[in-house]
């Protein structure tokens, strides 16, 4: 974690972490502290992680991920019921939704944070997550545990947005405001998709993913799509002893006007010119 920043959380945590290896359900005082501090990342007092304004980079709250690894320890298996569906689990369904529009279908688990004004298509968030206000997580979209989702996000249906809990200090996805996540793409691994990035469908991005500007030739951050762009899957030739093949990349086709508001038709013009699909 970084020691400038300081956790929201108690630091009981670390030191009941120094600990874990002799915790069990039967702990009482351990797991009150530990569900305590996992309310506080349920109610978006706490969370994983985050970008720093000043230096642009994600920090990661090590004693928050902490929190959520001892709670799968210290919580006991326990059945649970939402309408005729029945479940078995260390971890229980989200109950704090105020605000959101959760269609049926829709599956968020406590120690996710889930903001007023966001809208839950039959989709699955994962502990750990953030998602702000605005977004939207359509039908069959995976939002993994501890992946960081900004405000006004279109992840479109069947998105996945991969999560990472081990070990604490991995940085997890963060997809920043006002992008939008076309259908079946994946972003895995700490990869970050920077504010008004549109990735169409299909797009898979990881953290060592390379990052190539198809206007100029340039080889971008790998495992980052740029601010204000819009990027597809592509191949780039790689030679290998046994002979020259097509490794998968990230190209970037067009930058989009800083602040703009993403027009569908528009977008999917730039898209069918490349030959790609929204």
């Amino acid at each position: 974690m970084n020691q400038s920043l300081k956790s929201p959380l108690s630091p009981v945590v670390d030191e009941l972490w120094e600990q874990r290896a002799g915790l069990s359900p039967a702990d009482s005082d351990a797991r009150s502290q530990v569900v305590a501090a996992v309310d506080e990342i349920d109610a978006g007092n706490a969370r994983v992680a985050f970008v720093d304004p000043e230096t642009d980079e994600v920090v990661v709250d090590e004693r928050a991920k902490r929190a959520i690894l001892l709670a799968f320890r210290l919580l006991p298996m326990a059945q649970s019921q939402a309408g005729d569906f029945r479940y078995h689990d260390r971890v229980p369904l989200k109950t704090r939704l105020d605000g959101v529009r959760v269609v049926p279908g829709a599956i968020a688990r406590w120690g996710s944070f889930i903001a007023p004004g966001t809208v839950l298509m039959p989709s699955f968030v994962n502990v750990g997550a953030y998602v702000d206000t605005g977004t939207m997580v359509d039908t069959w979209a995976t939002v993994g545990s501890c992946a960081q989702i900004g405000k006004n996000v279109h992840l479109s249906g069947g998105a996945g947005i991969g999560g990472v809990l081990e070990p604490p200090n991995a940085v997890p996805v963060v997809v920043e405001d006002e992008c939008m996540i076309g259908s079946r793409s994946m972003v895995v691994d700490g990869a970050r998709v920077r504010t008004g990035a549109v990735l169409g469908s299909g797009t898979n991005l990881g953290r060592n993913t390379h990052v190539i500007d198809v206007q100029t030739g340039e080889e971008l951050p790998r495992g980052e799509a740029p601010a204000w762009s819009v990027c597809v899957n592509g191949m780039r030739s790689r030679k290998f002893p046994g002979g020259e093949y097509g490794m998968q990349c990230v190209l970037v086709l067009r930058r989009l006007p800083e602040g703009s508001r993403h027009d569908k038709t528009e977008l999917n013009a730039i898209l069918r010119d490349h030959g790609v699909d929204g």
